[in-house]
């Protein structure tokens, strides 16, 4: 049934209030990162998972740490390294006495039977343990020993890599990436921010952000999200920005055919519809506009899209030709307006 212009406008604006709340609550421990913060908080509203990528020691742990702190949820933590096997992600099947002095098969569930899940330096494990995460960050179960178990909801992974250049790290798999609604690149910080993160790590006070939502509250905004209204030729925006993501396709930027050997998957409109819907609500209207499903195309896409070996060699950034496909992208075709409308 659709919402009345007034209930939309009361549950909007509760919405903006709980944000803004959550916000402030991961102000008391982050220092600057606000653009990050602000995309994680995305993510979360819209159902999806989030890849922060950084350098060690941006606070990206601690950004995942403070945000289970704020959302009473049940929290979880990985720490992937090279030894790390599938097992001691998604659980193990023992061997156990049972009460009457026989043995039987006990499954032992493991860490990613959370809530929240931290999945730390996750480009440290290999390939194939990084793989265990597939099935849980898509169908948000668990199959092991020839049973599927449900994960709790809401279910969102939060993953924190280092550069891949850096010693020691494993490309992610493209079918885990693509399973990411956003990635994230958190920068280092300004002199006034390290300032700040200096004083409040060095003194004596350590403070203490307060519980501000829980799961039924997040799946609840979470369902609102959903029913934001995106126009059709809004929405073909976003479909016609994956597309100039194919090399040699109708909608192909010139970036594009020079520089990618891939495109990025209808998961990448997907993100960028439901990220642009949060910050619709955020801006107060109940309609996606175009703004909107531009400022969510890059962190939707730049993780989803492959460069050939013209765009390694030359030492193009799949950002920068993101923004060449936003420069070139007219937001509507001249004579489809009315077919698209």
């Amino acid at each position: 049934m659709p919402l009345e212009p007034r209930e939309i406008e009361v549950r909007a604006k509760q919405f903006r209030d709980d944000y803004k709340r959550l916000k402030g609550e991961i102000a008391k421990v982050m220092v600057g990162a606000e653009s990050v913060v602000d995309g994680v908080l995305a993510v979360v509203f819209a159902g999806g998972h989030c890849l922060l990528e950084g350098v060690p020691g941006l606070g990206k742990t601690l950004l995942v740490r403070t945000l289970s702190q704020v959302l009473d949820l049940e929290f979880s933590r990985i720490q992937f390294t090279p030894d790390l096997m599938p097992a001691d992600i998604v659980g193990t099947t023992l061997v156990v006495e049972n009460d009457k002095g026989g043995r039987e098969f006990q499954f032992r569930k493991g860490p990613i039977f959370a809530q929240i899940v931290l999945a730390d330096e996750i480009n440290r494990a290999t390939p194939k343990t990084q793989s265990a995460m597939l099935e849980a960050m898509q169908e948000q179960r668990v199959t092991a020993g020839g049973q599927t178990w449900d994960l709790p909801q809401p279910f969102f992974v939060l993953a924190t890599q280092n550069p891949i250049e850096q010693e020691g790290t494993y490309p992610l798999p493209e079918a885990q990436l693509d399973r990411f609604l956003y990635k994230l690149i958190v920068p280092y910080s300004t002199r006034s921010e390290m300032r700040e993160i200096v004083d409040r790590t060095t003194g004596k006070a350590t403070p203490v952000p307060s519980k501000v939502m829980d799961g039924p509250a997040i799946q609840r905004w979470r369902d609102l999200v959903r029913d934001v209204v995106v126009a059709p030729h809004v929405k073909d925006l976003a479909v016609r920005l994956v597309l100039a993501t194919h090399p040699k396709g109708e909608f192909a930027a010139p970036a594009t055919n020079k520089f990618l050997r891939f495109g990025a998957s209808p998961r990448g409109a997907q993100g960028i519809v439901l990220a642009a819907k949060v910050r619709a609500l955020l801006d107060g209207r109940w309609n996606v506009a175009f703004d909107d499903v531009r400022a969510s195309a890059l962190p939707a896409l730049r993780h989803r899209v492959i460069l050939n070996f013209e765009g390694e060699a030359e030492g193009v950034t799949t950002d920068q030709v993101i923004a060449k496909i936003l420069e070139v992208t007219p937001e509507l075709i001249k004579g489809e307006v009315e077919a698209v409308r």
